[in-house]
């Protein structure tokens, strides 16, 4: 039955403590192998975003939770909730600029996930996504092939590290100097299209690729049904016919990375409008047929304000600060 607790311990630290990304991928496959042999494996949440698009179900939210320290001490944490109250819909993510303040490749982040769960005894699949795989406007703007070729190597390393779960991040391009919402969000959009392209000629056989879109960059203004529209219209239209499009979109709600810190330390109140999500998670459902919004940069709300949520029919909600 795989490894004893205190080798998956060892195991764990050779993996983190490793210098070279050679020997993490050697010691991250003994993990894999060892899950595989428990009944553990990286999966897609697209079918059942999907199904909740077709309105299968619905009344709840998913989590997707940011892990930049502690990342095996706090997923076996998670896998612990998860086995008590039965629970199969959560989301292990980071981000590429978390990747690389964290000195977290995604070959060792999947690997601490799996090794968490083997040492949980939990069972079935685990969800790892890649949180805000982000164009940079600058570079962008400078090279767009560039970004966007440096975008698709980021890619390519986390989807054969098992993240089968991918939110390209591609709303720092809008434009908003420009004149129509479509004229704004073409660069969002047309980028957002060719990324999903590419997942899709990467993702292994058997494993649709759960990607997601944003056409709201957080902390700036809240997103609206017309850009919602104006974005997927152009998306559609981008992506080639016989691919699978998106499974989700995020949007601006009002939040912003991290809360806003006062002068005495604490963290600003946020306005966030959740009659905002629950419009555009109904349009995202009945128009587009994906699983609903995605509401980032919400672990700072109070607690009270997490029932809203399942409440307006979000899709998903990406924590990270309050937890860390």
């Amino acid at each position: 039955m795989g490894r004893s607790k205190l080798d998956m311990d060892k195991v764990v630290l050779d993996l983190i403590l490793s210098s070279d990304l050679k020997s993490k991928h050697i010691i991250a496959k003994k993990i894999f192998t060892i899950a595989y042999k428990n009944g553990i494996y990286p999966s897609s949440i697209n079918d059942f975003y999907m199904a909740r698009g077709r309105k299968e179900f619905s009344g709840f939210t998913v989590p997707a939770i940011n892990l930049r320290a502690l990342t095996y001490d706090l997923a076996k944490a998670i896998f612990r909730v998860a086995k008590n109250n039965n629970t199969g819909s959560f989301i292990f993510e980071i981000a590429k600029s978390e990747m690389g303040y964290t000195d977290q490749p995604p070959i060792e982040y999947t690997g601490v996930i799996l090794a968490a769960a083997i040492k949980e005894g939990y069972k079935g699949p685990v969800f790892v996504q890649g949180d805000h795989f982000q164009a940079n406007a600058k570079k962008y703007k400078e090279n767009p092939q560039k970004e966007i070729d440096s975008l698709k190597e980021l890619i390519q390393e986390a989807v054969e590290s098992g993240f089968y779960n991918i939110d390209i991040d591609s709303s720092t391009l809008v434009d908003l100097s420009k004149k129509t919402r479509l004229q704004q969000q073409e660069d969002n959009f047309k980028v957002a299209a060719e990324l999903t392209a590419f997942i899709r000629k990467l993702q292994p056989r058997g494993i649709m690729v759960s990607v997601g879109g944003e056409i709201g960059e957080v902390g700036h203004e809240n997103s609206n049904p017309e850009e919602l529209h104006a974005y997927m219209k152009g998306y559609r239209k981008s992506l080639r016919k016989n691919y699978q499009g998106l499974s989700k979109i995020s949007v601006q709600t009002g939040t912003s990375h991290g809360g806003v810190v006062l002068p005495d330390g604490s963290i600003a109140q946020v306005k966030l409008d959740f009659e905002t999500l629950r419009t555009l998670s109904e349009i995202a459902r009945n128009e587009y047929g994906m699983a609903g919004a995605v509401q980032h940069g919400a672990s700072t709300l109070p607690a009270e304000a997490f029932h809203k949520f399942p409440e307006v029919e979000t899709a998903e909600v990406h924590l990270a600060t309050e937890f860390q």
